[in-house]
C-alpha cells in the first residue's frame, strides 16, 4: 500500500523560505512521477510542480522561479524548496504519486495522480 507523509510546512513572513518532504513507501511503481499540490481555502486543489523519474519537471506559472522540486530516490522522499513566499502562496500543501508517467502537458493536472498524502499547512503572512 502506498503511503506519503508530509513534513516541514509552518508559518513564515513574506520573502521567507521552507523545505517541504514527502517520505513515500510502497509499490515500486511510485516512481514513475510525483507532485506537490496546494489547496487554499475556498479554492480548487492546484498543481504546484511535478517531476517524472527520469527528472523531468513542471512548475505552475505562479511558483516558477521561486519553487523547486526535487526527489531522492534512495531515500523515496520527494522534496520541494519554497523560496521568496508570498501570502498567496499560504495554502495545505499535498504530496501525490502516480502510477505512470504522464505527457508533460498533464503532469500538474489532479486526475494524473492516484495516491495522495494528507497534506502539511504553509503560511505565509505579510
Amino acid at each position: 500500500q502506498v503511503q506519503l507523509v508530509e513534513s516541514g510546512g509552518g508559518s513564515v513572513q513574506a520573502g521567507g523560505s521552507l523545505r517541504l518532504s514527502c517520505a513515500a513507501s510502497g509499490y515500486t511503481y511510485i516512481n514513475y512521477q510525483l507532485g506537490w499540490f496546494r489547496q487554499a481555502p475556498g479554492k480548487e486543489r492546484e498543481g504546484v510542480a511535478a517531476i517524472n523519474n527520469f527528472g523531468r519537471t513542471k512548475y505552475a506559472d505562479p511558483v516558477k522561479g521561486r519553487f523547486t522540486i526535487s526527489r531522492d530516490s534512495a531515500k523515496n522522499t520527494l522534496y520541494l524548496q519554497l523560496n521568496s513566499l508570498e501570502p498567496e502562496d499560504t495554502a495545505m500543501y499535498y504530496c501525490a504519486a502516480a502510477g505512470k508517467r504522464s505527457l508533460e502537458a498533464l503532469m500538474l493536472l489532479r486526475s494524473e495522480y492516484s495516491h495522495w498524502g494528507q497534506g502539511t499547512q504553509v503560511t505565509v503572512s505579510s
